[in-house]
């Protein structure tokens, strides 16, 4: 019944989004004089805020078709790789030879698309040969494909790992943080020969007890039945995966805009000042961010209701009871793999000291292959995107992975030899 009352929401306002849609042309028509006034870029100012507030997002391209290597401009294909189910690996090929580092960027899969990773993934490939996980929108998968829930999700991890090789630096982003840790923990449990060399978790609830927000606290105060009755609803007839339980994409965002819902009617009321002012970079900006923050996707239901009850509710992973097909998950298993905590002094979504509590776990991992970075003044976004990400985090990964990359280490030896 929630997604039939949400699609009649959004069919019922479509004349109203049509219309603001013809208003916003018409006053930005040049060759209407009234266009040029205050009055009518206040027109086209609202018009367009009504079309942005009432229209249905999907999913949008990476659109990086170049990076820099070496100070030279060079071409990129977006690639599928490896084809699943319920997710792809793509990779992000540079057109030039190169032994950069193989980097596997885990996305989140906590409603929004792998895009929302762009700023991330177009630092990053300019010195790593960069793969991501591009999850799928779960009401466009048919039942048919079978479940995903946490343990698939983990299965999903190890299996791009492995198909990557040896020598691949695997780095998640906020709540892949946990299952990435799993994957990597059971792969050194199981020996096998292609643990990465290094792992990076940014933002990333490892231990919510260790920091609690408001969204921890929401998962505490509220049972995981609760969940279940309140925000689990089945896709209608009318898409692919018709009848699968979901916890959608809509619910997710509504969550996300009320946390801290004062500031997105602030930046809304700039946009609106900035279209009438006629500052059309400072409009972009704002376009761009909102295009990929509304682009939402559903979950499955058994995905999300294993995450909150083991992530939030009972920790399993730092009190040592996740269990992955029958297998307990143990962290400290980890030796070969180098780690890099990620936190932001202003995060209210992984508060500081939620991911840095990965250290505690992995405590046979060398502590010279142990490190931290707390950035000041950033949120949780700052984190993988923008200019704090770009100058600062950034070249602080980049300096952790080729410290820990065995084919640099190799050539070390060489040269020493």
């Amino acid at each position: 019944m929630l997604y039939h009352l949400y699609d009649l929401h959004h069919a019922a306002l479509t004349p109203l989004r049509l219309m603001a849609e013809a208003t916003q042309q018409t006053f930005q028509n040049p060759f209407l004089p009234a266009s040029y006034t205050k009055v009518g870029r206040a027109v086209a100012a609202g018009a367009e805020l009504i079309e942005r507030t009432t229209r249905r997002w999907g999913k949008p391209d990476f659109g990086l078709p170049t990076t820099r290597v070496n100070g030279r401009e060079v071409a990129v294909t977006e690639r599928v790789v490896l084809e699943r189910p319920f997710g792809n690996l793509v990779n992000f090929e540079r057109a030039v030879p190169h032994d950069d580092p193989k980097v596997l960027l885990v996305a989140p899969m906590s409603g929004h698309y792998a895009t929302l990773l762009r700023g991330t993934v177009q630092a990053l490939m300019q010195n790593h040969d960069v793969y991501i996980t591009d999850w799928h929108d779960a009401k466009l998968i048919p039942l048919s494909r079978g479940r995903f829930d946490l343990e698939d999700y983990i299965d999903y991890v190890m299996d791009f790992i492995r198909h990557l090789g040896p020598n691949t630096h695997v780095m998640a982003v906020c709540q892949p943080a946990v299952p990435t840790l799993a994957a990597v923990a059971l792969m050194a449990q199981l020996d096998d020969p292609c643990q990465p060399s290094s792992m990076t978790l940014m933002g990333g609830p490892i231990n919510t007890a260790a920091a609690p927000t408001v969204v921890t606290q929401l998962a505490e105060d509220k049972d995981i039945g609760w969940f279940e009755r309140n925000v689990i609803t089945t896709v209608p007839f009318y898409y692919p995966g018709a009848m699968r339980q979901v916890y959608p994409g809509f619910v997710q965002l509504t969550g996300f805009m009320s946390m801290n819902l004062d500031r997105h009617v602030g930046e809304h009321l700039k946009l609106f000042k900035h279209l009438v002012r006629g500052d059309g970079e400072s409009a972009e900006a704002h376009r761009k961010f909102y295009d990929e923050y509304l682009s939402v996707m559903d979950l499955t239901s058994e995905f999300y209701l294993q995450t909150v009850n083991q992530v939030f509710q009972e920790r399993t992973l730092p009190t040592g009871r996740m269990k992955w097909r029958g297998l307990t998950v143990d962290p400290s298993a980890i030796e070969k793999t180098a780690l890099l905590t990620v936190e932001g002094e202003l995060d209210d979504i992984s508060a500081p000291g939620q991911t840095i509590a990965a250290h505690d776990l992995c405590k046979n991992i060398p502590q010279a292959k142990k490190h931290n970075h707390l950035q000041k003044s950033v949120g949780h976004y700052g984190i993988f995107n923008g200019r704090k990400w770009r100058e600062d985090i950034e070249p602080r990964v980049r300096r952790f992975i080729l410290e820990n990359d065995a084919v640099r280490a190799g050539r070390k030896t060489t040269a020493a030899a």
